[in-house]
C-alpha cells in the first residue's frame, strides 16, 4: 500500500506594518545632517574654508578625500 504525502499549504508571509512620516522623519534629518558634516570635513576641510587651523583634519581625513576624487595636492 503506497503512502501519499502531499505538500504542506503555503503560509503568508507576516506583513510588515508601515512606518508614519513622522517617525522617520527626524531620523532622516538628523542622519542627513550628519553626511553633510562628513561630506564637509572630508571635502572642503582645507584651506579658505577651514574652521580649524592646521592640518590635523586634512590628515585624518585624507585618504578618503581621494577615495572619494577630492583633489587636496
Amino acid at each position: 500500500m503506497a503512502q501519499s504525502t502531499a505538500a504542506p499549504a503555503p503560509t503568508a508571509l507576516p506583513v510588515a506594518a508601515p512606518l508614519p512620516v513622522r517617525a522617520i522623519l527626524p531620523w532622516a534629518l538628523f542622519f542627513g545632517l550628519l553626511m553633510l558634516v562628513l561630506l564637509y570635513f572630508v571635502g572642503a576641510e582645507q584651506g579658505a574654508f577651514a574652521v580649524f587651523s592646521g592640518e590635523g583634519i586634512h590628515e585624518w581625513v585624507h585618504d578618503g578625500r581621494h577615495l572619494l576624487g577630492f583633489p587636496c595636492h
